[in-house]
């Protein structure tokens, strides 16, 4: 009799914790679980199948933490969809962002970098003011960190835990952790910044559709005449920095602040939009880094120093370089070189050759 009581009551005290033996009256479907569960200790000693049936039911029961989402559920069977959705989703996203570098490694390999005419001229344009170029240098610089953080905690225990082992590889995702959560709501400066500085610039026009037409003519260094932006440029502008990092600075807010009273639910269907959106994001940022950088001779150094010499002018933006030309653009002076301090001016000159 000592044993079975002592199974009774440890029954009792499980169906109480899994919120089927409550304070309040139990159903008949609760009043038969118990007696199922009683029943069974006796049976099958330590096999609680029907506690564990009402538990992974998702039904809310009995709980002392207070009024809170979910407070009564003890376990949520659809986490487990969600572990698994994980997989394939990670999958295809990581071999998109593996296809873009690649791709942009093997152009480079065979085409190498834009270059530019020289055609003699002492002159520079100022391209980018000095405010423009901070807007875009804090949101570069914010987008890489959380883009390289972001990658790292969901790749690293795949491809940086074997080569680095456990000690180290844990201080390493600690690390990207705490970076990913606290910069990440830095991101709403740096887009409001630069939607504020480059939007007038960015409205789309006849040419840019037909300068989309002239793709590979534009990338082999045969550039359809356009504005201080190109269509490719505008298109980077609307879908990475308007519709896609605002995006992706949302559904990161509902994972970084699980305090507001998201359920489980939400955080584990955000999770998978803030991951697809991530990688199309950095898919399409690498396109712009890459041109930005090695893909395209001067392009680094315009946004790092804001001055171009008048042969990338005419060769990358001929439609904004007669207008500079024509002095229809006064926050764009054209200058001779001997007015641009001597480190810009060389760095200008160095990087275009």
């Amino acid at each position: 009799m000592t044993i079975l009581s002592w199974r009774v009551g440890l029954a009792a005290a499980v169906l109480a914790f899994a919120g089927t033996a409550v304070a309040q009256p139990a159903t008949p479907q609760q009043q038969e679980s118990a007696r199922q569960q009683v029943q069974q200790n006796i049976t099958q000693p330590y096999n609680n199948a029907p506690v564990w049936r009402d538990v992974r039911t998702g039904q809310p029961g009995f709980t002392q933490l207070g009024a809170a989402p979910e407070q009564g559920v003890l376990i949520q069977s659809r986490g487990e969809t969600w572990r698994q959705a994980r997989v394939p989703v990670s999958l295809i996203g990581g071999l998109l962002v593996a296809l873009a570098m690649l791709s942009l490694g093997g152009f480079y390999a065979v085409r190498g970098s834009i270059p530019v005419g020289e055609s003699g001229s002492k002159m520079m344009i100022q391209r980018f003011r000095p405010s423009d170029r901070h807007a875009h240098w804090t949101m570069a610089i914010v987008w890489v960190t959380l883009a390289i953080t972001g990658l790292i905690l969901t790749f690293g225990k795949t491809l940086l835990l074997p080569i680095m082992g456990h000690t180290l590889y844990s201080w390493i995702a600690v690390a990207a952790k705490n970076i990913h959560n606290f910069v990440g709501p830095i991101l709403i400066v740096g887009v409001v910044w630069m939607i504020a500085r480059y939007l007038r610039h960015n409205w789309f026009n006849k040419e840019d559709f037909v300068w989309m037409t002239k793709i590979v003519g534009n990338l082999t260094g045969h550039e359809y005449p356009s504005g201080k932006f190109n269509g490719g440029e505008k298109m980077v502008f609307w879908g990475l920095l308007v519709v896609l990092t605002p995006l992706l600075i949302v559904t990161g807010l509902v994972l970084n602040f699980p305090n507001f009273g998201q359920t489980r639910a939400t955080m584990q269907t955000f999770s998978i939009l803030h991951m697809v959106l991530a990688y199309v994001a950095i898919a399409m940022a690498s396109v712009h880094i890459y041109l930005g950088t090695i893909g395209m001779k001067g392009a680094y150094r315009a946004m790092r120093n804001g001055y171009v010499t008048v042969e990338w002018a005419k060769h990358h933006h001929e439609l904004w370089y007669n207008d500079v030309k024509a002095g229809n653009v006064p926050e764009s002076p054209m200058v001779s070189e001997a007015a641009v301090p001597e480190p810009v001016r060389q760095a200008v000159l160095l990087s275009v050759k």
